[in-house]
Order: C-alpha cells, then sequence, then structure tokens
C-alpha cells in the first residue's frame, strides 16, 4: 500500500466479505485487524479479498519483518533518479540569465526514459492493480500524468514536422521530475513507516522462540513459543525470558519485569507468584504452569494496544482519506474537459489541447502530498529527536499545541530508573568503610542492579575490596559467601528474620527509610558454627532525579503548562521526590499509590489537552487527547 486510496479500496474490500463486521486497515503498518464472524476458512476468504483488490496479503508477523527491509527501502533509487534529471533542470535555472541552452532531445529522452519506465515502475504496477480493481490511486494519477508528459514529448520530437529544424519546447524533464520527486517522498515515507514499526518489532522480540515444556514423566523438551497451550508446565532457567504468562509452581527466583512496568528492581517470585511472559528470569531456576500463551497473554494485549494507537488517524488523514476516494476520477474528467473544451471550442489546434490536458494532468500529481507532508513529518521528529522527543504519529504533530499539561511516570521518567546507594548505617561498634568494604567485596562479581549500586558506592568512596570466595546466590533471598575467611549474607530484611538475626538496632531507621521508598538490605556476618549470623550494617537503596528533570519542569511551570508526577509509591515517598523535583503536592502536581494497569485511568481523570510521558511498556499510557 502506498496511499490514503490503497487504504480505502483494502477495507472496502474486506467489508464486502459475508461476515466481516468491521476492517480498519493501518498505512504505517501495511496491516489490517478485521473482526469477522464465520469459520476456519474465513482467513482464505480475506486473503483472497486483498488479493481481488490489487495487493498480496502476507502474515502479520512476516509484514512486520519485511518494515526491515523492503524492497524500496534503499534510497540508490532515488538517488540515480536525480542524478538524470539533474542534465534536466540544471539549464533551465539558468534561464532567468539569459541562458537558453537545452540538452539535445535525444539526450532528454535517453536520460528521462529510464526515470520514467525503471524508477516509476512501482506506480505502473499499483496504477494497474487499481485499474484491475476498478478503483483509482495517486499511483495512477502519476503513472497518466508523467506518461501522457513523456509520449508528448516524443512525438512533439518525432512525429512531426520541424521548420527549419527547430525543435518545439519538450516535457521530458516535467515527467522524469514529478517521478524523482514522488519517489523521494515514497522513501521518506518508508523511513518513517520503519521507525513507527520500531516498537512493535521490539515487543515481538520479548518473546523467545522456544519454551521448555516438562512432560508427563517430568522430562523436558523444547517446543516452538506458539504451540503452548494453558495448562502445560514449562521450566525457566536463570537469565532466559518468561515464554508464557504463568503461575510458579516450583522454585524461587527475582524477575526483571522492567518492559512492562518500567521498575528497574528484580521482582522476587515464588511459588504462587505470577510471572509475565517476555520478562527476563534472574539466578533462579523455577517452574510454572501456563494461564495465559499466544494471543491471551499480556505481551500480546500490549502489542495490540501499540498497534491499535499507531492505527488512528490523524483528522487531516481521514479529509485526505475522504478526498482520496473521488480525486483521481475527478482528476481525469477535468483533463478530458480541458481537451475538449480547448480543442472543440478554444480556437486551438489538437496539440495545444493536448498540452492543456496533459498540464491538468502533471499539475495534479500529488507532489505536495507525496513530498511536502512526510518532508514535513521527518523534519518535525528529526528536530524533536534531537531533545529526546520521540513522536509516534502525525496526530501527534497535530494536536501539540493543545497541551497544557504534562502527566510524567516517575521512574525512569524522572528519576534516573537504576538504584543507588543512598545510606549505609554501620551496627554499634563497626566502622562504616569496614561496613562498605564487606558488602562490596561479596557482591564484586554479582550483576544484581542492588549489587552494582553497592559497588558503585565503593568505587566512589575510594573503598578497595577483595575477591570473595564461594559466593552463592539466593534466589528470592540475597546472596551469601566467604568474605577474608568470615561468612557474610548480604540479603532482604525477611530472609534474615528466617536466619534469626537480630534487627532491632535497625527497625527505626528501616522504617523511616521504607517511607521514602528505600529498598532495605541487610549485611550480616556468620560468628560461629551453629550461631545466628549478626547484622553489621543496613544499607538503603533509592532513586535519584534525573539531570535535567527539575530544569525540565520549571522551563514548563515558565510556559504555563501544568506538570504532574504519577507514582505508585507510597503517598510520602512520592510528595519527597516530587518536592525534589520542585513539583507541589499541595497543588495536586502528584497523584501517589496508583498501580500500573490504573495510569491510564488516572491521566484520563485530567482535562483534556493531557500529555503522558513515561517509560516501561506496562506504563498503561493512553494516547493524547
Amino acid at each position: 500500500m502506498t496511499c490514503a486510496s490503497c487504504v480505502s479500496r483494502v477495507e472496502r474490500a474486506l467489508k464486502k466479505v459475508p461476515g466481516v463486521q468491521d476492517a480498519a486497515v493501518n498505512l504505517a503498518t501495511e496491516s489490517a485487524r478485521v473482526t469477522y464472524a464465520g469459520g476456519d476458512d474465513m482467513a482464505a476468504v480475506l486473503r483472497r479479498a486483498v488479493r481481488d483488490a490489487g495487493y498480496e496479503p502476507r502474515a502479520a508477523d512476516a509484514a512486520i519483518d519485511a518494515a526491515d527491509a523492503g524492497p524500496w527501502a534503499g534510497f540508490w533509487p532515488v538517488g540515480v533518479g536525480l542524478l538524470l534529471c539533474a542534465p534536466l533542470v540544471l539549464p533551465m535555472l539558468g534561464m532567468p540569465f539569459g541562458w537558453h541552452w537545452m540538452p539535445p532531445p535525444w539526450v532528454q529522452f535517453v536520460l528521462a526514459t529510464p526515470v520514467q519506465f525503471w524508477l516509476g515502475a512501482r506506480f505502473y504496477k499499483s496504477a494497474w492493480g487499481a485499474i484491475k480493481a476498478k478503483s483509482g490511486n495517486m499511483e495512477l494519477l502519476v503513472s497518466i500524468g508523467t506518461t501522457a508528459a513523456w509520449l508528448l514529448s516524443v512525438w512533439l520530437w518525432l512525429g512531426k514536422p520541424h521548420a527549419d529544424g527547430h525543435v518545439p519546447h519538450l516535457y521530458f524533464e516535467s515527467a522524469a521530475v514529478v517521478v524523482t520527486l514522488v519517489r523521494l517522498g515514497k522513501w521518506l515515507e518508508e523511513r518513517a513507516k520503519r521507525q513507527t514499526t520500531a516498537a512493535i518489532r521490539a515487543l515481538h522480540a520479548l518473546r523467545p522462540e522456544v519454551a521448555h515444556l516438562i512432560d508427563w514423566d517430568g522430562s523436558e523438551k523444547d517446543i516452538p513459543v506458539d504451540e503452548l497451550r494453558t495448562g502445560d508446565r514449562l521450566a525457566v532457567r536463570p537469565g532466559e525470558r518468561v515464554p508464557a504468562d504463568g503461575t510458579v509452581t516450583e522454585g524461587a527466583t527475582q524477575v526483571d519485569e522492567s518492559m512492562l512496568t518500567g521498575e528497574p528492581l528484580p521482582v522476587s517470585k515464588a511459588v504462587g507468584d505470577a510471572l509475565t511472559g517476555g520478562s527476563i528470569n534472574g539466578d533462579g531456576r523455577v517452574l510454572l504452569q501456563v494461564t495465559a500463551a499466544g494471543s491471551e497473554s499480556v505481551l500480546a494485549h500490549i502489542i495490540r494496544l501499540v498497534q491499535d494507537a499507531q492505527a488512528v488517524k490523524a483528522p487531516v488523514q481521514r479529509l485526505v482519506d475522504k478526498v482520496a476516494a473521488v480525486f483521481v476520477p475527478v482528476v481525469i474528467v477535468i483533463a478530458l474537459g480541458t481537451f475538449l473544451g480547448w480543442w472543440l471550442w478554444g480556437g486551438t489546434g489538437l496539440e495545444t489541447a493536448i498540452i492543456r490536458a496533459v498540464a491538468v494532468l502533471v499539475i495534479a500529481c500529488p507532489c505536495a502530498l507525496g513530498l511536502a507532508t512526510p518532508t514535513a513529518i521527518m523534519a518535525g521528529t528529526g528536530v524533536a529527536a534531537k531533545f529526546g522527543i520521540l513522536i509516534k504519529d502525525a496526530e501527534a504533530l497535530e494536536v501539540a499545541h493543545r497541551v497544557d499539561t504534562v502527566a510524567f511516570d516517575k521512574t525512569g521518567t524522572l528519576t534516573q530508573g537504576q538504584p543507588r546507594l543512598l545510606a549505609l548505617l554501620p551496627a554499634p561498634g563497626v566502622d562504616e568503610a569496614a561496613a562498605l568494604q564487606t558488602a562490596a567485596s561479596l557482591q564484586s562479581g554479582s550483576e544484581h542492579p542492588l549489587a552494582r549500586a553497592v559497588l558503585a558506592a565503593a568505587r566512589d568512596g575510594g573503598v578497595a575490596f577483595d575477591a570473595p570466595q564461594d559466593v552463592r546466590a539466593v534466589p528470592g533471598r540475597g546472596t551469601e559467601g566467604t568474605v577474608a575467611g568470615h561468612g557474610v549474607l548480604i540479603g532482604s530484611q525477611r530472609w534474615m528474620r528466617e536466619l534469626a538475626v537480630d534487627l532491632k538496632p535497625f527497625e527505626a531507621t528501616a522504617q523511616a527509610q521504607q517511607a521514602q521508598d528505600a529498598t532495605i538490605s541487610i549485611v550480616a556476618v556468620r560468628t560461629g558454627e551453629g550461631a545466628a549470623p549478626r547484622a553489621v550494617a543496613l544499607l538503603a537503596f533509592g532513586d535519584e532525579p534525573k539531570a535535567g528533570a527539575r530544569a525540565a519542569i520549571d522551563t514548563l511551570h515558565a510556559r504555563g503548562i501544568r506538570a504532574v508526577m504519577i507514582s505508585g509509591d507510597n503517598r510520602a515517598a512520592a510528595e519527597a521526590m516530587a518536592r525534589r523535583l520542585g513539583l507541589k503536592p499541595e497543588d495536586g502536581e502528584v497523584l501517589a499509590e496508583v498501580l500500573p494497569g490504573d495510569k491510564a485511568d488516572a491521566v484520563q481523570a485530567l482535562k483534556r489537552g493531557t500529555l503522558p510521558a513515561g517509560e516501561g511498556w506496562g506504563g498503561g499510557w493512553p494516547r493524547w487527547r
């Protein structure tokens, strides 16, 4: 598909199929979503309807893969066209200065013909499909107009006697330039399409290709993820992506769900907890029972939300769709009327009538729609990208001027999204540097986000650490090993209580830090065989504002735009971070304790003109309103 007429034609063809309730075609992703009531053979019927409309259907996954490198994705054909057009156009630029030389007719013919029939082959193919479907599109108009200009030039050059060897003005450059400019516009559109489908391709990449199915006898076998069914039992190994939604039936681990929630810290999972397909398993092996697979999974639902959002047409695009249905036949009728009017009643000859009719066809070629629109979009998105703003579609550009409120997600948007060691409280009689050295030594080989935060704090403080021995990760609990001959443990308060560690010296500090949304870990040292470990330090981890976040909010305020922070944290923690960012909780600029699935409703509750800004596919952000 190449234009709005293509979209209208495919939608009409699909809606004519008996049983089809609705059909929506997305030009950006070259995909169609059909709601129908029918049997198993309905897919074949729909494919045949698309084929009869002049297009070649393919599976949705194949369409997404093809967006990476389509046959017209490269610039080199357009570059060749520009080079061939240059000798035809450059001499015309000298005419205002008295230079009236043009290349000989045979040179113009040699330069323009490859552009017309090689570079323009795409237009002829699309035009033929439109003719077979008894409809019109922009490519049909381009084909008719440029071919008429090319044929007229050939006739004026070869088919007409010339007095004194004089050659009349030819129109080879008009045909070649129109084809090249429209193809340049199509290339820019292809670039925009690849950017648009990048989000969907990234989401598809979150799903692994293979799952480890546990058979009835307890053995494992690898099967394609597409073959998973509800109730299947799967094994998920450390470091693998979870292949489907399910419930943990055996084992414990920590899972990276940042793709869903935007939260950087791994989430502990034990028996009975839910796992989401596409999330990354940590250091534990778990068994899960599938509760949703394929199109019913959370990841598939997110993909559908993104596709639906991209399918929404901008107001101007809806206008173009209405105009496109009648534009081509109207232009052809006007061209025929121009020809007959000049020939029969204009008092001119056949040549002048043909030139006037061809002029109508050529000027009606959609150079403005085909080149100016994608150029404007590329320029706008390019400038925005330099400032870190990714604009999803044309509607976003159209309604951007209406924004008077920006609703920010907190984690990863206004904050770093990576934990930092905010506080280290040593036990009485324990040196703070020594406690940090012990913690950093044990975690020196770990890739856990909290371990990286401890190591960063040690490096910043110039604290050296030793190589640990016998390090073992305890899934869902923490890490233990040997440092300088002593057994050391770092983990959650729950784990420490299970090991009978006395946490009373840290209770008040832990509660105060947790009220500020800090994550608490305890460093403990084994004191002897059979004795409970002794807590030597409390580690408090938290997020920090992004550099420039407060300046951005101040800039919005200065421009009269309201800023609101939406967070799942408790109110005290959210308001403390908001004040650091320059937001005023007392003015309603903080919405706290909002679950990921409720963020869309929170934005909907704000007045129109609200721009949601957030990270994490599970952020639930709605489209601009």
